[in-house]
């Protein structure tokens, strides 16, 4: 596996908004030309349509929903990244730092193929999908977010996990001079994430290049972060650089600070409340409401995905294993 050099996206290739209501249309140009290595993309600001039309069969599989989305601009300005800050505006002001190409994953631990691998080999011959998925924060705020990405289980097979893999760890990029927020020590850095094996093995899982049909803006993780959208958003990894399979649960970064109130699991339960604040509700950031005086809702379990991942952990006690 060697690494490539990954070139720009050119403006006049860049999915527009009519494009994007033709769903089979896009998903070809996606497929054809993955969306990596564009750098400030959060300039660019197609107004969204209210709804995406989704299918019955996507609704089922969990793959899409009607629900109104988020405006892109949202998106891109309301976000977690301490990498560039711990105030939410900070990374869409910050993160212009990142460079997102040339890119490179470690791959290492439990597996037959272990080896350094440049973004576009990664992806290679996995056919780009598209997911709307609901994204909840362990805050208490969720967002309904267009994905561009590729299904993680079939990266992972391409190294062939061994059967000592019980688990997938992931690790963030952690360089000071691109990630001014790494000075201030809020968490052990680099940032550490995990899943069990089946968990990331699972459809619903999925590496993410792009959202809104352009490619990941760099305070959303560029090039390629994780998006689990039945667990609380803090486990949906940013600018990937590691992925180990390994025996152990993996240490992880807000679970090693913080045990008490962030799981490893951390599966969205709006039956166990935070220490400090009730998960029942969520704050909806959709449409044309401003983040401030969006609407509750209420919080599902699994995030509205029980159908889809209840059985994964059939017979566990999810408020000790939260």
């Amino acid at each position: 596996m060697r690494l490539r050099n990954l070139s720009r996206i050119p403006a006049s290739e860049i999915t527009d908004e009519a494009v994007y209501r033709d769903r089979r249309r896009l998903l070809g140009m996606l497929a054809a030309t993955p969306l990596l290595g564009l750098s400030g993309c959060a300039e660019a600001e197609p107004p969204p349509p209210p709804k995406t039309r989704v299918s019955v069969a996507q609704a089922r599989a969990g793959f899409g929903t009607d629900e109104e989305l988020t405006r892109y601009e949202d998106i891109t300005s309301y976000n977690n990244f301490y990498e560039f800050g711990t105030n939410k505006d900070d990374p869409s002001r910050a993160a212009k730092t990142l460079r997102t190409s040339p890119w490179s994953v470690v791959v290492d631990g439990e597996c037959a193929k272990p080896g350094t691998i440049g973004l576009e080999d990664l992806l290679r011959g996995i056919a780009a999908e598209e997911r709307v998925y609901r994204l909840r924060c362990v805050e208490g705020w969720s967002m309904v977010i267009p994905w561009t990405g590729v299904p993680l289980g079939e990266v992972l097979k391409r190294f062939e996990p061994t059967s000592k893999a019980k688990y997938v760890a992931f690790t963030t990029l952690a360089d000071p001079k691109q990630m001014p927020g790494l000075r201030y020590r809020s968490i052990d850095w680099p940032y550490r994430e995990g899943l069990r094996i089946d968990e990331a093995m699972h459809p619903l899982t999925l590496l993410a290049t792009g959202l809104y049909g352009k490619a990941l803006p760099q305070q959303n993780g560029a090039p390629l972060r994780l998006v689990v959208p039945w667990k609380y958003g803090f486990k949906s990894i940013k600018s990937i650089v590691a992925i180990r399979f390994t025996e152990r649960m993996p240490k992880t970064a807000w679970n090693e600070l913080q045990p008490s109130e962030y799981g490893f699991f951390s599966n969205v339960n709006p039956a166990v409340d935070h220490p400090r604040w009730s998960q029942k509700t969520e704050r909806r950031i959709a449409g044309t409401k401003s983040k401030l005086f969006a609407g509750r809702i209420p919080t599902l379990p699994f995030n509205g995905y029980a159908d889809q991942v209840a059985s994964l952990y059939a017979g566990m006690d999810l408020r000790k294993w939260y």
